[in-house]
């Protein structure tokens, strides 16, 4: 029996995932998370073979929180389930330690496979959006927000979403400051000075998160 953590900030996803769960005799949800700090609080309390991770989610979230649970369960088979489509927003996300990313419009039967292969030590990646990841890297046709750390990247997608400097500040449990800096030197990188830009930005690139 696989059993699985499913973290996700959306009750209706969660409700969702558990009846496709449900339709399988090998999978089952052993708990659940809507917040970061429920899902490191849960890993370290029950007995899992799998994580399901919503990319975006209140406090630490995304690529931090993957590396997080990685530094405190390494072999824990990571499946990233996000509403972001684009290559560059999946690529982070592996390297900082997924085993799997998959997209929230795939068909129920994906997310079983990808659920399955990970469980039995393969990786998975949204067959979607594999040729847009190897052909990005052989054309080198990199966007500029590549350059941008990790944070300044959760923060830029954050903007884009029309989050102030405060609830952003309250959602990655830091000072306001802080994400002033963040968003001051995001934007000196990518050449944009102003919020309307920012926005234009995250849609050009498909980066606009709920």
């Amino acid at each position: 029996m696989i059993r699985i953590l499913i973290a996700d900030d959306h009750a209706i996803v969660r409700g969702g995932l558990r009846q496709i769960i449900a339709t399988t005799s090998d999978i089952v949800v052993a708990a659940e998370a809507a917040q970061g700090a429920e899902v490191i609080d849960k890993l370290r309390s029950c007995a899992l073979d799998l994580l399901l991770l919503d990319m975006t989610m209140p406090g630490i979230s995304g690529v931090a929180l993957i590396r997080r649970v990685r530094a405190e369960h390494p072999s824990l088979p990571v499946l990233v389930l996000s509403i972001h489509d684009e290559a560059q927003v999946a690529s982070r996300a592996l390297r900082a330690g997924a085993t799997g990313y998959l997209t929230k419009d795939s068909d129920p039967e994906v997310l079983l496979a990808a659920i399955r292969k990970l469980a039995d030590g393969g990786r998975f990646i949204d067959p979607k959006l594999v040729d847009a990841m190897v052909f990005d890297t052989q054309r080198g046709d990199v966007p500029p927000h590549e350059v941008l750390s990790d944070r300044e990247f959760q923060v830029l997608q954050m903007l884009a979403a029309g989050r102030s400097i405060n609830e952003i500040a309250q959602a990655c449990a830091l000072s306001a400051k802080t994400i002033s800096t963040h968003k001051m030197r995001l934007m000196q990188k990518l050449g944009l000075s102003n919020n309307a830009e920012v926005i234009r930005y995250a849609i050009r690139h498909g980066m606009i998160v709920e």
